[in-house]
């Protein structure tokens, strides 16, 4: 994580934090998503010699994101929140075999999904989801903190 951090500060961005070794950073840029998302790509292109994607989200999207309770009820850690650069194609959901007990919520760019038996267990697939990627309800509520403890955090 420390050369995450490195190469974020590299390409310019301001105030980087990570959070947890899974790739979350944080950041202020004054850029827009499209620029921070290419600038992020070519640092990781660069240092890696292969195309490594970026999800990126403003401070008040991932505040909306970890207020929401899709599933009233459910343990913080049984929902997942899946982030996606588009949102998926209309009616991506219809048809899609649900083998457990999960549950899904398309909203925009994120997919939530309940899993009431524990995310490892699921045999859930997501097909969509594969170019994004995803973190329980708990760390995005933890990222939303550091977003909001710095003025205008990417």
């Amino acid at each position: 994580m420390a050369e995450l951090q490195t190469l974020c500060r590299q390409a310019g961005f301001t105030d980087v934090r990570t959070y947890i070794q899974s790739g979350n950073v944080v950041f202020a840029s004054p850029l827009s998503e499209t620029a921070v998302k290419a600038a992020i790509e070519r640092a990781l292109l660069d240092h890696m010699g292969k195309p490594v994607g970026a999800i990126i989200r403003s401070a008040a999207e991932m505040a909306s994101i970890s207020q929401r309770t899709p599933f009233p009820g459910a343990a913080a850690n049984q929902v997942l929140v899946h982030f996606l650069d588009e949102p998926p194609p209309p009616g991506a959901l219809d048809g899609l075999v649900i083998p457990g007990r999960e549950k899904l919520l398309l909203e925009g760019r994120e997919v939530y999904g309940h899993f009431p038996d524990g995310i490892g267990r699921s045999k859930l697939k997501l097909p969509f989801a594969a170019s994004g990627t995803a973190r329980n309800l708990n760390t995005v509520a933890k990222l939303a903190t550091l977003m909001r403890s710095k003025h205008d955090p990417a």
